[in-house]
């Protein structure tokens, strides 16, 4: 049941801890749900955001400040806003969230197995990173644009011009978007960059090359999964890409960043890569954990270095099982002003009738639901987390107060 999914998210993930020396280290995978194909935006709250394919209805959404401890703060869509005119069967898959214009626009893949003519791209917006996407609609569909298999979408902007990229195996295209980035600009065709051999375009710019980023192999067979993350290199976002010796990325030439290790199988499909405040690069992406296939796509955190000559490098081109932290605020020598604490997340549990709310310790806290004259309507009690059953009060506004250590928290509550 997604209600008791749900509880389980609310859990989260361990926070970073010590090593020998003092060093503060994490261990993989950061988020142990199943949570395929990431994409993560730091949002202007100072917040990073990851959104993920919809293993959890209406693409799951996680709040984090380190990139190490992660909570589960909502959907993007509710079953009111969720695109069913463009995705009527099937899931939402592999999302791609980014900031244009002073909104948040999601892309995301409409998708079925078996029917590759009949998969597309669609796009959203909300004026906040934890949910309320709205306005979806297409902006195409296989079959419209000849292209096979139109699916895992990537947007890139560069001087002042936006794109997008996509591709699954049918090769890799990219094309013009318009200014608000909400369609594709009037006049311009999509162009070919890479061959079939990858999927999950990721497009990243260092110094003076852009770097492609892709997947290559099966994702989703558990231990027999063969996905990898491969890339090939150009001074120019259209290309020619190439790889570490000189060969087309449109022949299939990449040359290998990351494979699978005895702890993770199938790593891959990363998301944005994220600069820390100590200048460090970092990458989340999916794979299996060797001793727990079934919880699925976890998602996993390494960072990037970056060889003499130029060219991104994970370690041992393995996932790590324990690493240094990224270093953000204090961490990395910068004094922080304490405006953002992590306060309670109230939201919705997607089977109706209930409101989940997280706390970011175990303090005991206290909760009320007032109706809109003010009456006290439901209270309670608890540590971690609550789950409010309003299925029985009548619809309307109401207002939720939390009350604890993390402070106070009110929200407005519509019962629909």
């Amino acid at each position: 049941m997604r209600y008791a999914m749900a509880i389980c998210l609310a859990l989260g993930t361990m926070s970073g801890a010590h090593a020998d020396d003092g060093t503060m280290v994490y261990n993989n995978p950061v988020i142990r749900y199943s949570m395929p194909d990431p994409s993560v935006i730091k949002a202007n709250d100072g917040y990073f955001y990851l959104y993920a394919t919809e293993d959890t209805h209406n693409v799951p959404i996680y709040r984090s400040k380190d990139l190490v401890t992660w909570r589960y703060t909502g959907t993007a869509f509710t079953d009111a806003t969720r695109p069913m005119d463009f995705v009527p069967n099937g899931g939402i898959w592999a999302p791609d969230i980014n900031y244009i214009n002073g909104q948040y626009v999601l892309y995301y893949s409409k998708s079925e197995w078996g029917k590759t003519w009949e998969c597309g791209i669609g796009v959203a917006v909300s004026d906040r990173p934890n949910g309320g996407f709205h306005d979806a609609h297409k902006l195409f569909i296989s079959s419209e644009v000849g292209i096979e298999n139109c699916i895992d979408p990537c947007f890139v902007r560069v001087d002042s011009c936006n794109y997008l990229f996509w591709g699954s195996f049918h090769d890799i295209y990219g094309v013009q978007l318009s200014d608000d980035g909400l369609s594709i600009m009037e006049g311009s065709e999509p162009q070919k960059i890479a061959g079939g051999l990858i999927e999950a375009t990721m497009i990243v710019k260092h110094d003076n090359y852009f770097y492609l980023i892709g997947s290559a192999g099966t994702c989703c067979e558990g231990a027999n999964s063969t996905y990898r993350l491969v890339m090939a290199r150009s001074r120019n976002l259209f290309g020619p890409y190439v790889d570490r010796n000189g060969r087309s990325a449109i022949g299939d030439h990449f040359s290998p960043l990351l494979n699978k290790s005895p702890e993770v199988y199938g790593p891959g499909h990363c998301s944005e890569w994220v600069t820390d405040d100590a200048g460090q690069t970092w990458m989340l992406y999916h794979g299996f954990q060797a001793n727990n296939v079934d919880a699925g796509r976890v998602v996993y955190l390494d960072k990037i270095t970056w060889g003499n000559d130029g060219w991104p490098q994970v370690q041992g081109m393995r996932p790590s099982v324990e690493s240094e932290v990224p270093l953000f605020g204090e961490l990395a020598g910068i004094t922080e002003k304490k405006t953002n604490a992590e306060s309670y997340l109230i939201h919705n549990v997607e089977d109706g009738g209930y409101v989940r709310i997280d706390s970011p310790d175990n303090n005991l806290f206290s909760w009320q639901l007032y109706n809109i004259s003010g009456r006290l309507v439901l209270n309670g009690e608890s540590r971690n987390m609550a789950i409010v059953d309003t299925s029985m009060i009548q619809r309307g506004l109401y207002m939720i107060r939390v009350n604890g250590g993390a402070g106070v928290h009110c929200e407005k509550l519509l019962r629909q």
